[in-house]
């Protein structure tokens, strides 16, 4: 018996190894126009009031959602912006609640006017976490920089 429990433990440690290496995690990328676009928008909502909360640049993989986890509080006015490659012909995004609820939803396309920038208010209900998913659909590449931004009101 004593022989068998160093070998469970092996097991069971190499499973949960494999287990950690199927976790989809964000790292950043580089793209000199979203980063652009993202300053852009950035100042502007400064400039209304706003404040930066989370910002960060993300690879992306064509028809993937990519999650984005954040902790919203109740009666605050949030603006979230999402910004695809510029080359995509879809983006999307929704939000949901902690109880999985779709909060928000934003859908463009290639050649709406501002097509690869979704930008939405929002002011939660109850403070919690909340779950961000942008995708965005691009049939000549697979690989994506997308850009993720959630500011907070603070000015009126």
């Amino acid at each position: 018996m004593k022989v068998r429990l160093p070998i469970l433990l092996a097991v069971l440690f190499f499973s949960m190894q494999l287990k950690a290496q199927d976790v989809i995690r964000q790292s950043p990328c580089s793209d000199a126009y979203i980063l652009h676009e993202a300053d852009s928008v950035k100042q502007e909502l400064i400039a209304q009031g706003f404040i930066v909360v989370r910002e960060a640049s993300m690879t992306m993989e064509s028809e993937y959602e990519m999650p984005v986890i954040v902790p919203l509080n109740q009666g605050s006015w949030y603006q979230c912006v999402f910004i695809g490659d510029v080359t995509s012909k879809l983006y999307e995004v929704r939000m949901f609640d902690w109880d999985e609820k779709q909060v928000a939803y934003q859908k463009k396309q290639w050649g709406d006017v501002d097509g690869n920038v979704i930008s939405y208010s929002y002011i939660p209900e109850f403070s919690e976490y909340h779950m961000i998913k942008p995708v965005q659909v691009n049939k000549k590449k697979k690989n994506l920089c997308g850009y993720v931004m959630l500011l907070k009101k603070v000015k009126k």
